[in-house]
């Protein structure tokens, strides 16, 4: 299963609710990719802390994908380099993928799932 994650961190509720939805499918046995598309990637920027009005950060979750199996991190590279990030900002390891890579990773999962 791959969850797309293509929210920021804090505004909304979408990237908590694809992270929940990665937890769970991994909780029931599914293997797990995670790809951060568009501004999904500010999700794992170094040093979260808060948001606006007290939204909690999304680096404590971010830290039990491990415990859950979820070892593939997926990055867009374009969308990393246009927020002016490289791999060093990001707190977890992740392999990056280019545009002309998107629509094999997309074809070689059953069930994709989008935030």
């Amino acid at each position: 299963m791959l969850v797309v994650l293509r929210h920021a961190p804090h505004g909304s509720s979408w990237l908590r609710e694809g992270l929940d939805v990665a937890l769970v499918g991994a909780a029931f046995g599914q293997t797990v990719d995670l790809l951060f598309l568009g501004d999904g990637v500010q999700a794992l920027v170094k040093g979260q802390q808060q948001g606006p009005l007290g939204q909690k950060g999304t680096h404590p979750t971010l830290d039990m994908l491990a415990m859950y199996d979820i070892d593939t991190l997926l990055v867009d590279a374009e969308s990393l380099a246009q927020r002016g990030m490289t791999e060093a900002d990001l707190q977890l390891p992740v392999t990056l993928v280019t545009a002309s890579q998107l629509p094999h990773l997309f074809s070689r999962h059953a069930s994709v799932f989008n935030f």
